[in-house]
């Protein structure tokens, strides 16, 4: 599988230098540590810093929404992997202004030891921290497991109304609250279609038949629920959408926001014929789609397939998903 890198070892360090070379009027890297990367637009003084991090692969996730209205700071771990305690405690040291600091991240074992440690260093030295972890993956766990469930695309609804409420100067507990019934009113269901590799083994992260999809693939390759044959994006939708209200109660009148997330190399064309049919699955719901997001928010490197996610949507949360953002790979206006 083809890649345009230079030495397979150092494609994280040298993303990070384009991306801030690209971006310098947005974001910065820290001398303090080179796997960081903060907005270097001034922020105000007793705002509460946001923290997001990651593995690397998934971009424009998770550099791309550090900037206004979203993340201050950004931790970045290697290919798929969580960042380590040390960039995400010095990101919080650089983008803490005297109200705390909220981390976001993915409901994944490394990201929840890592941040976990970051979080109580940073304590020590004074500044208070709290937690927010992703979990919309439906397919990754039953309901009765929730806390078990992986964060993957929904994350980013997470980030939206998180970096909005910081925004807008609510305290720390209230920026959490928002984030954690954000991540509470988010389900996400994918598909998988075609495997990505790694840099440095050139390798399909996975085998599946050329006639083969696999329902809930994760945004590593973690199996999904089952494999099924490759269908028509109608039919693919349809089933998507039925694990999810399935999952949440959405009754008619309700309002969602709604993104159809590709994973890498599944074409705009074929994004936007799925999300014509989840308009009109919703539409004969009754349910109103309030504000709608297609495109490549959270990859896979180059995996084939894609998600969908609905955050169902109260005044409160369609305010901060208005809130207008500027990121370099996100804005809103």
């Amino acid at each position: 599988m083809k890649k345009l890198v230079n030495n397979p070892s150092n494609v994280v360090e040298e993303m990070l230098d384009g991306y801030v070379k690209a971006h310098s009027n947005y974001v910065r890297r820290l001398e303090e540590n080179d796997r960081v990367v903060v907005t270097s637009r001034k922020t105000a003084d007793n705002k509460v810093g946001i923290v997001i991090g990651g593995g690397s692969g998934h971009e424009p996730a998770f550099l791309g929404y550090v900037g206004d209205g979203m993340a201050d700071g950004v931790a970045i771990g290697n290919i798929f992997a969580s960042p380590p305690p040390a960039p995400i405690l010095e990101a919080t040291k650089a983008v803490d202004k005297g109200a705390g600091v909220l981390y976001i991240f993915g409901n994944y074992a490394g990201d929840n030891m890592n941040f976990g440690m970051a979080a109580e260093l940073a304590e020590m030295e004074g500044i208070k921290v709290e937690k927010v972890i992703i979990s919309d993956d439906v397919a990754s766990a039953p309901k009765e497991e929730k806390e078990k469930r992986r964060g993957i695309a929904g994350e980013f609804f997470v980030f939206k109304a998180a970096g909005a409420a910081a925004d807008k100067g609510y305290p720390l507990e209230d920026v959490a609250r928002v984030a954690r019934k954000t991540n509470e009113q988010t389900r996400s269901m994918g598909v998988g279609l075609s495997p990505c590799s790694l840099p440095q083994t050139g390798k399909p992260s996975f085998e599946i038949g050329e006639d083969e999809m696999e329902l809930g693939l994760g945004h590593h390759g973690e199996p999904g629920i089952k494999r099924v044959p490759l269908d028509t994006a109608d039919n693919v939708a349809d089933v998507l959408l039925s694990y999810i209200f399935e999952d949440i109660k959405l009754d008619q009148g309700d309002e969602v926001a709604v993104l159809v997330n590709g994973l890498g190399s599944t074409p705009l064309m074929e994004q936007y014929i799925v999300f014509r049919r989840v308009e009109e699955v919703l539409k004969e719901r009754g349910i109103r789609i309030y504000r709608s997001y297609v495109g490549d928010y959270i990859t896979s490197l180059e995996m084939g397939g894609l998600s969908i996610t609905l955050t169902k949507l109260d005044d409160e949360l369609k305010e901060l998903i208005d809130h207008p953002v500027n990121c370099p790979r996100f804005t809103q206006k």
